[in-house]
Formats: C-alpha cells, structure tokens, sequence
C-alpha cells in the first residue's frame, strides 16, 4: 500500500505465504530469497523499488529520495538552489541517436543530460527495464520522468513497463509533480504471451494514467514513435502540454516496410517497387514534420537545446490549472 519500497539484499524479505507453508501446500522447495528476496521483489514482482547492498546505503539512498518529494499533496514540490543554468546547451545529445534506425542507445544518457548537474534518481531500474522512471530536478525542483530505453527490448512496451509507468505517473500526478516524458517506442510488444495476459487491458492502464494526469505534461519524441504505443506515451491526444520532436523523430503508424507490404500489398513479388515504395514512404513520413503540420507536434527542436526548450516549458507550466470532471472516483482499468 505503501508508495515506494526499499529491499535490502539477503536480510529483507515480503510473501504472503513463507517457504514452510509453501512446501506443504504445493511441494515446492524454495528459499525465502528465491521466494520474497529483494532481488526478487525488484527484478520479477516489481513489488519492490531498489534492492540495496546493505542497510547503510538503503538509509542513505532514502535520505536523498526524499528531498525530491513534497512533504504532502497539499505542500509545493520541494526547490532547492542550482549552479547549473537552464538554458545549458549539451552538444553531445545532436549525436546521440545512431544513423541507423535499428541501432539502440542509452536513454539514461539523454536523462542526465538533462538534470540539474546530471542527477537521476531511478526506481526500479531491474523491472520492465524498457521503459525507465524516477525523478531529476530543473532549476532546482522536482520532475518525474518516463522514458523508454531502447537497449531493452528496442523500447517496446509491455504489460510490465504499463503497469510499471503507469503507478509512477499517478504518483506524479497525486503530487503534483510535472512529467518529462522520452519517447522512442516503436510499438507494444507482440505475442501470444503479452496478448493472453491482457496487453490491452495494462496497456490502457498508461494511456489512462495519461489521460487523466492534471500535472504539466512535456513530451520530448527523440526517435520512433509509432502507432498505439505513440498515443501511449504522453501524446497531444492524451492533454499532452508541450510535445516536441528531434529532427530523427518518425511519427507514423507503423515503420516505413511494414506499412509498405500492407498498402500495396498486390506489389509483394516485386522488390524493386516495394523498395522503391518504401523509399517514397521513408521520404514522406520518416521525419515529424508531418505531424508538426497537423498539431500534434507543438515544435521539431534541436537535440542540444532540449533542456532550454523542457526549462522554459516548465516555468510557462508552473500555474497550469486543470481540473477533471467531479466523479466519486476514477475506474483505472486494473
């Protein structure tokens, strides 16, 4: 019930049932490591936040979390004082996406970059390490990211990185924390597996705590983006505030030779016209001007200018009244 969770490893332990009962009732033999271990909790479960190697860094570690929190909902985010200027330009990041679309890179390097002196406080770095999530500060006060990591299942969304992003921007929003949102998504996971778990329905759970998020929203679209996982993912169509793009942003439904085979699916047994439809398609939507053109895109920006544009959004955010419309609550698809 708690908010967060902090595990310390091979002396903190949760389970409903202990490994006693579990051997009595099921036959199976299991420690209470394998069974409710802080590793276990935070790899698998995702029950727990960050497994630490021993008390001492647990306590210290929670020290430094709570700085970044506000000490109820009725308190202002916390501020602290910043040498770092906001308008910072990091020349590094216009290199940061490979050429090659299939390529993966580090988001945590963006995230960094970003943050006042490159401090990044992750939570549950080791479950749904696809998608990442914790809090960074701007000019000195507390953000909440969501990014997707493409070194880890190319980024795709899954039911674990759903409900996994979904708890942090509700807890965001209860806040009244401001979202930072990365993307570079190219799609939900496929599968029978993701699809007989419910896909669907903890998808929506993201799209939903999007949806319903009253808290200044910035979106930053650093690469892929394509079809639902890009609606998912803080989009104009979920009250997104500022959504900006990279120039290597692609916003389409789908990648340019899949949406090639479907269209003209009659030109299949010609490759040369696929490839040279394909072409065309990567000409006409392979860059985010197109959807800069119908709005859904406030602004394509400069990859080395990202913490000025994300700085100023904030401070043009920081009285941003919303409010949804009175119900005796919400019904999040759980």
């Amino acid at each position: 019930m708690t908010d967060f969770i902090f595990m310390v490893k091979d002396s903190s332990y949760m389970f409903v049932t202990g490994p006693d009962v579990v051997k009595t009732v099921t036959n199976e033999v299991v420690t209470q490591e394998e069974l409710g271990g802080a590793v276990t909790h935070t790899t698998k479960s995702g029950v727990a936040d960050v497994a630490f190697e021993n008390d001492i860094d647990a306590l210290m570690a929670t020290r430094e979390f709570f700085d970044f929190l506000p000490l109820s909902n009725r308190h202002d985010i916390p501020e602290r004082p910043t040498d770092d200027a906001w308008d910072r330009i990091e020349d590094s990041l216009d290199t940061l996406v490979p050429p090659s679309a299939t390529t993966p890179y580090d988001m945590h390097e963006l995230i960094r970059k970003v943050a006042d002196e490159g401090d990044f406080f992750e939570l549950q770095p080791a479950h749904a390490a696809n998608i990442i999530i914790g809090f960074i500060r701007i000019e000195g006060r507390t953000v909440g990211v969501v990014a997707n990591q493409p070194m880890v299942l190319a980024g795709c969304l899954d039911i674990n990185s759903s409900k996994k992003a979904a708890r942090f921007v509700r807890f965001c929003d209860a806040f009244d924390i401001p979202i930072l949102t990365f993307v570079d998504v190219p799609g939900f996971l496929p599968g029978t597996d993701q699809e007989h778990n419910g896909i669907i329905k903890h998808g929506a759970k993201l799209l939903f705590a999007y949806a319903e998020a009253t808290v200044p929203k910035i979106t930053v679209i650093t690469r892929k983006a394509y079809g639902g996982a890009y609606d998912v993912m803080a989009s104009k169509h979920l009250r997104g505030d500022l959504n900006y793009a990279w120039p290597t942003a692609e916003i389409a439904v789908m990648g340019a030779k899949g949406a090639v085979e479907i269209i003209f699916r009659d030109e299949k047994g010609d490759p040369a016209k696929i490839a040279e439809r394909t072409r065309e398609y990567e000409q006409r939507f392979a860059n985010p001007f197109v959807a800069a053109s119908k709005g859904f895109i406030d602004e394509v920006i400069m990859p080395h200018s990202t913490r000025r544009r994300v700085a100023l959004g904030l401070r043009k955010l920081r009285d941003k009244q919303l409010e949804n419309p009175w119900k005796k609550h919400d019904n999040i698809p759980l």
